[in-house]
């Protein structure tokens, strides 16, 4: 990595010269807990069962790269879910769920200029499909959480692609989809804040760090320290049409 400059206040760029073009990339991906979104979702449904601190630290520690297997990781923070009712996730997406700062002009702006938007989570699909929705976002990929008579089992579903999106699957599904667009992974952009995304960061063509982990603001083109996600346009400002 090149020596990092501040190209704005609370924004830093290495690796990259600025200003970029909005246009000449063609997919964007984004996580979503902590970076689309103000939660960590499997903390903020841990609070029910009255584990949130216990299920916190494993998060932080996943996040910060201390627990290497990512999937070992969230197998025990669901298990310790098990009994929570799905009303409980109904509120967590109702009273404490927000979009990030900036997320939704980053995202049209985005589709604006010709980008495809991804969503690719270790989070869970009651949330992500309500968000992809809610930002108008083309694709997303997160874990499934089974559900018994109304509660959580302490498990996740296997799905088509495989049993849970990791960092690894964050990336392969990066790359898979631009095989699918016929364009090179060189034209598409990665957001994210933990651990677990630097793979698909490593993968992009641009990688931004949204109020990321240290680990992850080291390795980033674009670090956003301050402000919302669509400080990434002062970096890539929009055409005027």
């Amino acid at each position: 990595m090149t020596t990092a400059r501040e190209f704005a206040p609370g924004l830093i760029v290495q690796g990259a010269d600025a200003p970029l073009r909005l246009a000449d990339f063609r997919l964007i991906a984004f996580d979503m807990d902590s970076t689309l979104i103000n939660i960590e979702c499997v903390d903020e449904i841990a609070d029910a069962a009255g584990r949130k601190a216990e299920v916190a630290a494993i998060t932080e520690a996943a996040m910060q790269g201390v627990i290497s297997d990512y999937k070992e990781s969230l197998r025990q923070r669901v298990a310790l879910l098990k009994g929570v009712p799905m009303s409980h996730l109904e509120q967590v997406y109702t009273q404490r769920l927000r979009f990030n700062p900036g997320a939704q002009q980053l995202v049209t702006a985005a589709k604006a200029a010709g980008l495809a938007t991804l969503l690719v989570s270790g989070g869970f699909t009651f949330f992500s499909d309500r968000v992809r929705a809610g930002l108008g976002i083309d694709f997303a990929r997160s874990n499934q959480l089974e559900v018994c008579d109304g509660v959580l089992t302490g498990r996740m579903l296997d799905q088509t692609w495989g049993d849970i999106c990791d960092g690894a699957e964050k990336r392969r599904t990066l790359l898979e989809l631009t095989s699918l667009m016929g364009i090179s992974p060189a034209q598409t952009i990665a957001v994210g804040d933990g651990a677990n995304d630097l793979p698909m960061m490593g993968a992009a063509g641009l990688s931004v760090a949204y109020h990321a982990k240290p680990a992850v603001r080291a390795h980033a083109n674009v670090a956003i320290n301050e402000g919302g996600l669509d400080r990434l346009l002062e970096l890539m400002p929009p055409e005027k049409v």
